[in-house]
C-alpha cells in the first residue's frame, strides 16, 4: 500500500515543533506500508515560493515531503478557503502521483486541509480517510457555513479518525454517520517518556532537590488557560506549608500575563518560564516534577497527557474533552470543573500529598503505545481501500 499524507501539521527543519506527532505517526506506519508527505503552508496571500522551498527536518527525510503554499483567508474566508487549498494542490497532487502512485490519502485537519483536498478525489481517483485533531472540531462545529461542510465532507470520504471518543461523538452528534467515524488514541513514545530517579532529574536540570514541583507543558493560550495555573498556585502557596515550584515549558500570547500575574501574587521567583523545549528536555522535567497540570477549557485528547504517563508523573486535568477517557484510573490523578480555582488547588494539594505509585502509572500508559495506534490506522486505511 501506498500512502499520502497531506496536512498544514507536519514540521520542517524552520518549524520543528509543527505537527510532530502527526510525523511520529507516519514513521510507524512506515514501517508497514510505504508512505510520502505533502505539507501545507497556509499564507494570507502569495510570497513567491518561500514555503515551497522549505526544507526537512533530517529525521523526516525518508518520508521525502514536498511543501506546498495555500492562500487562507482568515475571518471571511469561510467560503473560499477550501477551494482556494484545492486550487493550488491540484498540479502538485497529480504530480506526485505519477512519481509515487499512492492508493489512499490521508489527511489531517479537517478544515481546509480535508474539505479542501475531498473537492479533488473525483480527478485522483483515490479514497481519503481523514483525522480530526480537536479545535477543527471543537471550535469549528459552531461556525454554520463550516459545520454544513464538514458534515458533507465527512459523509462523503472514506472515514474519518478521530483523536478521541469525544471528538467522534461530536461529528456523530452534527450529523456524521458512526460508521465513518473511528477513534484512535495517539500512542506515546515509551523509549523516549519512561519513568527515572527524580533526583537525578532535578540535579541534571539544576532544580531545587527538596520541595514539590508543578509541571505545565503547553501553549499560552487562553483555551489552554495557563492564567488559571497561575492564580491556582498562588493559593498554593498560602494553603501548603512549603512553596512549591511552578514550571511552565511552551510560549504564546498569553506569556506575558502570565508573567504579570506571577509579579502580583508574589510568585514570580518560584514561577519558571522556560520556552519550549524538545521532547527530550520535557521527559527530563517530567521526570523531576511531582505533578502535571492541564487547565484547559478545551481539549481533545493532549499528547502531555499521555507523555507524562510514560514517565509515571501524577496528573490534575479537568474534566473536558476527552481528557476523562484516559485519565480514568484513581492513581493517574485526579480531575476538575474547567474553571474551577478553588477546585483545582483542592486537588493539587491532595495529589502532591499522597505518594501516588509511579511505577504504577508508567506501567499503565503501556496500553498507549505507538505499536498498537498504527496498527489501527493501517486496518482504517486498507478498509478505505477495500
Amino acid at each position: 500500500m501506498k500512502v499520502l499524507f497531506v496536512s498544514n501539521l507536519f514540521p520542517d527543519a524552520s518549524d520543528p515543533v509543527r505537527g510532530q506527532i502527526n510525523a511520529t505517526l507516519l514513521k510507524h506506519l512506515a514501517q508497514r506500508v510505504e508512505v510520502r508527505v505533502l505539507g501545507l503552508r497556509p499564507t494570507v496571500a502569495f510570497l513567491g515560493k518561500k514555503f515551497d522551498r522549505l526544507k526537512p527536518r533530517p529525521e523526516d527525510e525518508s518520508l521525502k515531503p514536498t511543501y506546498r503554499t495555500v492562500t487562507y483567508i482568515p475571518k471571511v474566508g469561510s467560503r473560499v478557503n477550501h477551494r482556494l487549498l484545492a486550487a493550488r494542490t491540484e498540479a502538485t497532487l497529480c504530480r506526485i502521483k505519477h512519481d509515487f502512485p499512492y492508493d489512499v490519502i490521508l489527511c489531517s485537519w479537517i478544515y481546509p486541509d480535508v474539505c479542501g483536498i475531498a473537492r479533488l478525489l473525483p480527478r485522483l481517483q483515490v479514497p481519503m480517510v481523514g483525522i480530526s485533531q480537536g479545535s477543527d472540531v471543537h471550535q469549528y462545529l459552531n461556525m454554520r457555513f463550516r459545520r454544513k461542510l464538514i458534515v458533507d465532507t465527512l459523509s462523503k470520504i472514506s472515514g474519518t479518525i478521530t483523536r478521541s471518543k469525544d471528538l467522534r461523538d461530536r461529528l456523530v452528534a452534527a450529523g456524521v454517520p458512526a460508521t465513518k467515524v473511528c477513534p484512535i488514541y495517539n500512542g506515546v513514545n515509551t523509549g523516549l517518556f519512561k519513568a527515572g530517579d527524580q533526583l537525578v532529574a532535578r540535579r541534571a536540570l539544576g532544580l531545587p532537590e527538596e520541595g514539590k514541583i508543578i509541571l505545565y507543558v503547553g501553549n499560552f493560550l487562553p483555551v489552554k488557560n495557563p492564567l488559571l495555573l497561575v492564580r491556582t498556585h498562588g493559593l498554593l502557596t498560602k494553603a501548603m506549608n512549603s512553596r512549591p515550584h511552578l514550571i511552565m515549558i511552551g510560549t504564546g500570547p498569553q506569556e506575558e500575563a502570565v508573567s504579570n500575574q506571577a509579579n502580583a501574587q508574589g510568585t514570580r521567583g518560584i514561577t519558571h518560564l522556560m520556552g519550549r523545549k524538545n521532547s527530550a528536555e520535557v521527559a527530563s522535567y517530567m521526570r523531576a516534577a511531582d505533578l502535571l497540570c492541564i487547565p484547559s477549557e478545551n481539549e481533545g485528547v493532549p499528547n502531555v497527557a499521555f507523555e507524562a504517563m510514560g514517565c509515571g508523573l501524577p496528573i490534575v486535568a479537568t474534566r473536558v474533552g476527552g481528557i476523562p477517557e484516559i485519565l480514568d484510573q484513581p492513581f493517574l490523578g485526579e480531575l476538575v470543573e474547567p474553571g474551577d480555582q478553588q477546585g483545582l488547588a483542592e486537588a493539587m494539594t491532595r495529589v502532591l500529598s499522597t505518594n501516588l505509585s509511579r511505577e504504577r502509572i508508567t506501567q499503565h500508559a503501556g496500553r498507549f503505545s505507538w505499536v498498537n495506534t498504527s496498527a489501527a490506522y493501517l486496518e482504517v486505511l486498507e478498509s478505505a481501500l477495500g
